[in-house]
């Protein structure tokens, strides 16, 4: 292909709301690719030690991804400090360089390794294998790896598409398992998630709810016999989690009648807040 082809496909890419982006193996690539505006560069696995390849790939100061297929511990552990050293963003992409890649050949494991060795890098996935287009990209997601590598073909011109490569509508299998375990592992797990309005509200008919074992007089002194745990809990009855020994009674209860937050002066009455978090959960009376 021509300079100008070249730039026409780049176009193209973009156009399709696309990133370019181009993996060089020689220092007059990394030119052209440069001229050619690309935003990032890829480093193949069979450049990791290149040192001639990468400090040209260095000089652009764009984002590298860079495969490990086949690399020694040093290898990554050298490419990591030469990037961090010059500030230039680094992704690194757990890969093994069989071509095609059988399903037990793929070493997922690797990227919890990775991303435990190298905790401000990014860590991704590029693969090879040729059986599945779902399953490694869920996992691998799920695992923590955010780039990703898959080599696509198309029939053409009468030449076989390589069986590492990825036809077309197997690459959108591949896209929609990508989405789908974004969907199912949700935001980041740096926090405590916070539980949605549906499932405190399931929870909460689960809870059980406390019960006069017998009739009670106002002023009574509550013990724990005087009382049991049953499922439902109703709107505005004490719970399993706020019954509290020793306190005495505001009103009189009798037996199997729930005991309900204006049947005691306690934090849980007096606290604007509690209460109403009391009074809106459960079963309506």
């Amino acid at each position: 292909m021509s300079k100008e082809d070249f730039g026409k496909l780049v176009e193209y890419i973009r156009l399709s709301g696309c990133i370019p982006t181009a993996t060089p193996f020689d220092e007059a690539s990394v030119d052209l690719a440069q001229e050619l505006e690309l935003p990032m560069l890829k480093i193949a696995s069979s450049d990791l030690n290149d040192w001639v390849l990468i400090e040209k790939i260095a000089t652009t100061r764009k984002p590298v991804i860079a495969s490990t297929g086949g690399s020694s511990l040093k290898d990554i552990d050298d490419l990591v400090t030469f990037f961090e050293n010059r500030r230039i963003p680094l992704a690194i992409n757990h890969c093994v360089s069989l071509y095609p890649s059988e399903d037990g050949q793929l070493e997922l494991n690797q990227i919890d390794f990775l991303r435990n060795r190298y905790p401000g890098t990014t860590i991704g996935f590029s693969s090879h294998e040729y059986h599945d287009w779902s399953s490694s990209i869920m996992m691998a997601y799920a695992k923590g790896a955010r780039t990703f590598e898959r080599h696509i073909d198309i029939d053409a011109d009468g030449i076989a598409v390589s069986p590492y490569c990825t036809l077309p509508e197997q690459c959108d299998i591949w896209f929609k398992s990508f989405k789908k375990a974004k969907e199912m592992c949700g935001p980041p797990g740096t926090d405590k998630r916070i539980p949605s309005d549906g499932e405190v509200e399931y929870l909460d008919a689960l809870v059980r709810g406390v019960y006069a074992r017998r009739d009670l007089p106002k002023g009574h002194l509550l013990k724990e016999e005087d009382v049991y745990l049953a499922v439902p809990l109703l709107k505005g009855q004490l719970s399993c989690r706020e019954l509290i020994a020793g306190e005495a009674l505001s009103q009189a209860i009798t037996t199997d009648r729930p005991l309900m937050i204006e049947h005691l002066d306690n934090p849980y009455s007096r606290t604007s807040s509690l209460k109403e978090q009391i009074l809106a959960r459960g079963l309506d009376l």
